[in-house]
């Protein structure tokens, strides 16, 4: 598991650099972390780029294996939020996720953050069909838009072309 604190005041290691931390699995949940909010991302430039938020850590993601994550009783206390690629494997990431942590919140998952980025839109090359249950009405109206193609073809948004400014003022609404 590779993390990182967000919160300087809550660094776990006496060091002023960057807390960018890999422990096993095992260990990961046994660290019962002081923290109120957790972000996930799939992206490692967005992992490391995350920007200082109180009480906070950022978990770099690993796709679609959570299993990892289901086991850690301490993150049930908290709250999460899961930032994928905009795109129907972002969303089918996000829907497993909720299967073990049924209130995790999408960040940057929506359709102003998508059509807001249109010149940056990339192409996804094999997307995801099935039905998806575990996303919110308004996600699911934008997967559906997604898969059916009704936006353009196999369009997806790659977390990592939303500009930072975007990051900072969604963080400042959660």
């Amino acid at each position: 598991m590779r993390f990182r604190i967000l919160d300087p005041k809550l660094a776990l290691l006496p060091t002023k650099s960057d807390q960018d931390i890999t422990v096993t699995q095992e260990t990961f949940a046994q660290l019962e972390l002081p923290v109120s909010k957790v972000f996930i991302t799939e992206n490692e430039i967005n992992f490391l780029a995350f920007p200082e938020v109180s009480e906070a850590m950022v978990i770099f993601g690993a796709g679609y294996g959570f299993e990892n994550l289901a086991s850690v009783e301490w993150m049930r206390d908290r709250v999460i939020h899961y930032w994928g690629d905009i795109d129907t494997h972002g969303f089918a990431i996000l829907n497993q996720l909720r299967r073990f942590f049924p209130d995790v919140a999408s960040l940057l998952m929506d359709s102003e953050t998508l059509m807001e980025h249109q010149p940056l839109w990339g192409v996804e090359p094999s997307p995801e069909t099935i039905a998806l249950t575990r996303l919110t009405a308004e996600e699911s109206v934008l997967y559906d838009q997604l898969r059916q193609n009704e936006l353009g073809h196999q369009i997806r948004l790659e977390q990592e072309m939303i500009g930072f400014e975007w990051l900072v003022d969604a963080l400042g609404r959660v």
